[in-house]
């Protein structure tokens, strides 16, 4: 369906800055082709007036030059004015960063994620007593709610304590008859995965 004087963005030139729209970036491209070269000045600083009005900020040096530096970006570098600042840093706003490297870790299961596995760790070299103790009734109440809120296979006591004794190489013996979990909301858990996907 092809109607005159109707087309779509997704039709049209990719926008170089888009929170300045497309009306500023035709008043850019206007502005690079006026030949008089005091009324592209003007133009260019109007331009720089209404980019202003659209990003407001409070009127300090370094939002002005950003501004121009903007105005640069959206030419291309092709207007030719006395710009009032240095806009050669322009380029490093448009240069992409590098890709942050991602660890990749090996753990046995997901679902516990990395940090829960230094505490496996941790608790393997830890001697008895109060603190310990602490931290294993954290541990197993964290991974129960992790099987939870992933669902992944049974989310019993019993696999609790069969997964702390594992990671920990035997060490962790949780004792089901006086150990206590904590009550958790599995309707809270639900909503809280809902709202990550």
């Amino acid at each position: 369906m092809n109607i005159e004087g109707l087309d779509y963005n997704t039709q049209r030139e990719k926008l170089i800055l888009p929170e300045y729209g497309r009306e500023v970036q035709k008043m850019v491209d206007h502005a690079i082709t006026i030949e008089d070269r005091t009324e592209r000045q003007h133009c260019a600083e109007t331009i720089v007036q209404i980019m202003g009005k659209m990003l407001p900020q409070n009127n300090n040096e370094d939002h002005e030059q950003m501004l121009w530096d903007h105005l640069a970006l959206m030419s291309g570098f092709k207007l030719d004015i006395d710009y009032p600042y240095d806009v050669t840093q322009a380029l490093k706003i448009a240069s992409k960063p590098e890709p942050l490297g991602y660890p990749m870790t090996n753990i046995p299961v997901r679902h516990y994620g990395k940090m829960m596995f230094e505490v496996f760790e941790h608790l393997k070299t830890m001697p008895e007593g109060p603190e310990r103790d602490e931290l294993v009734r954290i541990t197993a109440n964290q991974m129960k709610r992790s099987l939870m809120q992933w669902g992944h296979g049974s989310a019993d006591d019993e696999k609790v304590a069969s997964d702390l004794a594992r990671f920990t190489d035997g060490v962790i013996q949780l004792d089901l008859s006086t150990f206590k979990f904590e009550k958790i909301n599995e309707r809270e858990l639900k909503e809280t995965r809902r709202k990550k996907k």
